[in-house]
C-alpha cells in the first residue's frame, strides 16, 4: 500500500500517460486508475470534458486541502503538481528556492514545447499518415534527433547519470517515455550513448518499472525489435483511428 491519496488518474498506454503514472510510483502514492478507451473516443466523452476541456490524456483529480475537488491536465502540470503538493523530502525535486528547480522546470518546458509535439508528429508521418510523405518524416525525424542530441550532450556532463543535479526528477521522467519509443518514430540510438544508457538505467528503478506499465504493458521495447515493415502493419488499426479522429476534428 502506498501513501494515501484522493487522486485518480485518467491514462492511456502513452508516452504522455505513462509520465504521470511513473512520478505516481516514485512517490510512493496510492491512486486510482481509470484507464481511457481512446480507440472509442472516450476522451471526447462530456464527462471527461469536464476534467479535461481539451479531450487528451492524461489528467488527474484529486481533493484540495478544504475537500473541494481539483482537476489538472496537461502533463507537465500534472508533474509539477505532484511534486509541489507530494514531495515534500524532495525525492524527485528539489526546493523551490534553489537553482535546480529551475533548470528542471527548463528540461521540463524544453521536453513539453519540443521533444514530445517534434516526435509525436515524427510518430504521425512514419505510422499515421495516409500515405509516406517524405518531407514530414524527414523534417520530424530529424528534428527528433536533433533534440535527442541535446539530451545527450547534457547527459555527457552529468556525474549523476540524470538530467538536473544529483537525482532523478520530473526533468527525466518527462523525456523517459518519449526516448522509450525511439524506434517508433524512426530514431536509432546508437549516435546517443549517453541518453541509450540513461533509458536503461532509470529502468532499473522500481517506479519507472511498475509506473510504465499503467494501464496496461508498456511495449515500447518489444516494438523497437520489429522490421520498419512490421511496425507499419502494427500501426495499421491506429492509423485509420487517427484518421477518422482527424476528420471528425475537422468537422467541428
Amino acid at each position: 500500500m502506498g501513501i494515501p491519496t484522493d487522486i485518480t488518474l485518467y491514462t492511456a498506454a502513452t508516452p504522455n500517460g505513462i509520465k504521470v503514472s511513473i512520478l505516481l510510483e516514485e512517490l510512493g502514492l496510492d491512486y486510482k486508475v481509470h484507464a481511457i478507451d481512446m480507440s472509442t473516443n472516450e476522451q471526447k466523452e462530456p464527462w471527461f470534458l469536464e476534467i479535461n476541456p481539451n479531450g487528451r490524456i492524461p489528467a488527474i483529480t484529486d481533493k484540495w486541502a478544504d475537500g473541494s475537488d481539483i482537476r489538472i491536465f496537461e502533463s507537465g502540470a500534472i508533474l509539477q503538481y505532484l511534486v509541489d503538493r507530494y514531495d515534500k523530502d524532495h525525492k524527485v525535486s528539489y526546493p523551490k528556492d534553489s537553482k535546480e528547480t529551475w533548470e528542471v522546470n527548463s528540461w521540463l518546458h524544453f521536453q513539453m514545447g519540443g521533444l514530445g509535439p517534434m516526435q509525436g508528429q515524427a510518430n504521425h508521418f512514419n505510422r499515421y499518415a495516409p500515405e509516406k510523405i517524405q518531407y514530414g518524416i524527414n523534417r520530424y525525424t530529424n528534428e527528433t534527433r536533433r533534440l535527442y542530441s541535446v539530451l545527450d550532450t547534457q547527459l555527457s556532463k552529468s556525474t549523476s547519470g540524470f538530467l538536473v543535479g544529483d537525482r532523478a526528477t520530473i526533468a527525466d521522467i518527462s523525456s523517459w517515455g518519449w526516448v522509450a519509443s525511439h524506434a517508433w518514430a524512426g530514431v536509432s540510438l546508437d549516435e546517443f550513448p549517453h541518453l541509450d544508457k540513461w533509458l536503461h538505467a532509470l529502468l532499473e528503478r522500481p517506479g519507472f518499472e511498475k509506473g510504465r506499465h499503467v494501464p496496461k504493458p508498456h511495449t515500447a521495447f518489444e516494438l523497437a525489435k520489429l522490421s520498419p515493415e512490421e511496425m507499419d502493419k502494427k500501426a495499421e488499426s491506429t492509423r485509420n483511428w487517427v484518421q477518422s479522429g482527424m476528420a471528425a476534428d475537422a468537422k467541428k
